[in-house]
């Protein structure tokens, strides 16, 4: 056997999110039958900027798209299925129709928004949106009532549960509690409660023993395993890789999980959390109450006052282990204030996190560099030890904000606190999880001496302009009104146009008393900015000055014709990378 979680069509699940808010302010809740509406879906997502389809620009048909993320919103439960009585063209028993109509907020069309993806749509926080995937799975079942393939194969199973009972089993007998992505390629997805726990373990610690007596030829060595477990499944070798990563997005989408090189491991502030899942007996749910489960979201052991006040007490030490003064909390505390004091205090510890992550970024500025180019070379790039690093496909906006955040961060002299300086959300590694929203700028950057207002762009030509131009001067002049520091805005793109260079040029701006106030915006190719700063990765510490003198020597020649003037900005950019 083989399972995932989710859909291979949507590898991102916060993108599921930005499905369901596009979803609700339109025509299709409820209404979404049909290729003509799964085509005007597609369309809508296009437009919107949740999926990247050309084909849509090109006036073809994109009803394929629309219903695959149709689908992947049904499977974790966010919308409901179709309930049909003929047989074959229905997803699920339409004898469970029933269930529809004792949800309140359901009336018992297909397609329409659940309680929980309510839940996810208004949850603003990345803690909160956690929370709602983490109710989804905890549900979750392969395979399930929404499946047409592999009911009959294995009993029901929780893939959530399984994977903690496995880092449990490794646990127990002393064994780090991780999985690679091997590991959990080989001799997880292609087990299941079935198998014996004890056969898993061992399987997972015979392959480590082996890999580390190859190490330094593990690819040669993972070969073998690779076409044997295919070729038993019938499957293309790929597809092991494929659906392991996807199962990893989604797992760590609960929040119960983090990165660990590139396996996962339960995140140390969600440890009592997990270790209250994994004891939870899992027992077959009847189509019916499956349904329901997973369209209201499951019951977590924290809506029990006694496990959230289990889970705060952790919470607590740790904090406190990390020179955090927490005071405890007793036990006769009301459920409502411990379970906010809960989400507060895992607020604190991703802060902290968050913290320390910023200040290991001086030490990653040949990583840094590396993720420019591969956006630049839009797919992927070699660092300097001779990895690649590469942009999940459709995530290359996210990303481009997310690198230029990092590339400020190691420069490591910000007066602001690394969260102030982003607009978009990132998850427990780090990794960014959605673009900067409109009505402001992507980045803000305060040093001592000056802000810095930082916007980026993957568009080109008069687009560029079009999309760019008053947004940024309006952002810009945001923050020149407000702040007492000397303003200047960066814009980068991987190529600047001539019509969006002249709209910086000149950059004033009027306020709504009519004053007139002066922009220092410079536009700057993003090859220009990685070669500036790899040229101070040796002394980061003077990068600020370096920084504010470049930008004003760039605005001193703004008074040049737009082409003139980024050719001026290249040649200011190498004198500066030269000197150091």
């Amino acid at each position: 056997m083989l399972w995932h979680i989710g859909n291979t069509t949507v590898r991102s699940p916060y993108r599921l999110r930005d499905a369901l808010r596009v979803l609700r302010g339109s025509e299709f809740n409820g209404n979404l039958s049909g290729r003509s509406q799964e085509n005007a879906f597609a369309e809508l997502l296009h437009n919107e900027e949740v999926l990247h389809a050309p084909r849509v620009q090109l006036g073809k048909d994109a009803s394929d798209l629309g219903r695959k993320w149709r689908s992947a919103l049904t499977q974790l439960g966010f919308i409901t299925p179709k309930l049909t009585n003929k047989l074959g063209a229905g997803i699920v028993d339409p004898s469970l129709l029933p269930i529809t109509n004792s949800i309140e907020s359901l009336s018992g069309r297909p397609y329409e928004i659940t309680p929980n993806g309510y839940r996810l749509i208004e949850a603003n926080v990345v803690t909160a949106q956690q929370e709602s995937f983490l109710r989804s799975l905890v549900s979750y079942r392969v395979p399930s009532v929404l499946e047409r393939k592999r009911r009959k194969e294995i009993a029901p199973f929780s893939p959530l549960q399984f994977v903690l009972k496995v880092l449990q089993g490794l646990e127990s007998i002393g064994e780090e509690g991780k999985l690679s992505f091997q590991e959990f390629a080989f001799f997880v997805q292609t087990a299941s409660p079935e198998d014996c726990y004890e056969k898993i373990v061992d399987s997972i610690l015979s392959f480590r023993t082996l890999r580390m007596e190859n190490k330094g030829s593990v690819r040669i060595f993972e070969r073998p395993y690779y076409v044997e477990i295919s070729s038993r499944l019938g499957i293309e070798p790929g597809t092991l890789n494929d659906y392991a990563d996807l199962s990893f997005r989604y797992l760590k989408a609960t929040g119960l999980f983090q990165s660990l090189g590139k396996g996962i491991s339960v995140h140390p502030s969600r440890a009592r959390t997990a270790s209250l899942l994994s004891s939870v007996e899992v027992v077959d749910i009847p189509g019916e109450k499956y349904l329901s489960s997973i369209w209201m979201g499951a019951e977590l052991p924290t809506d029990n006052k006694e496990n959230s006040y289990f889970v705060v007490q952790g919470l607590i030490q740790s904090l406190n282990e990390k020179g955090q003064e927490i005071p405890d909390v007793s036990e006769d505390t009301p459920y409502e204030k411990i379970e906010n004091l809960r989400h507060e205090l895992e607020h604190r510890a991703l802060q902290l996190a968050e913290i320390e992550y910023a200040e290991t970024q001086s030490e990653s500025v040949d990583e840094i560099y590396a993720w420019i180019e591969a956006i630049v070379n839009k797919g992927q790039a070699r660092t300097e030890n001779g990895e690649f690093v590469r942009v999940p496909k459709g995530e290359m906006p996210a990303y481009l904000e997310w690198i230029i955040w990092r590339s400020f961060l190691a420069i490591n002299s910000l007066t602001n606190e690394p969260w102030e300086c982003r607009r978009f959300n990132i998850d427990q590694d780090f990794l960014p999880i959605s673009c900067a929203p409109g009505g402001g700028p992507d980045m803000i950057f305060e040093f001592s001496n000056a802000v810095i207002v930082v916007e980026v762009t993957l568009t080109s030509s008069s687009r560029q302009e079009a999309a760019e131009g008053e947004p940024v001067r309006r952002h810009v002049a945001k923050y020149v009104e407000e702040s007492k520091k000397p303003v200047y805005g960066l814009f980068l793109a991987i190529s600047i146009d001539s019509n969006t260079a002249h709209t910086f040029r000149s950059g004033d701006w009027y306020l709504k008393d009519d004053r007139k106030i002066a922009l220092d915006i410079v536009p700057m190719t993003l090859r220009d900015f990685s070669k500036f700063l790899i040229s101070g990765k040796k002394d980061l510490s003077s990068m600020p000055d370096r920084l504010e003198s470049l930008l004003i020597q760039c605005r001193a020649k703004a008074n040049q014709e737009a082409p003139s003037w980024k050719q001026s900005i290249n040649e200011l950019v190498e004198q500066h990378s030269s000197k150091f």
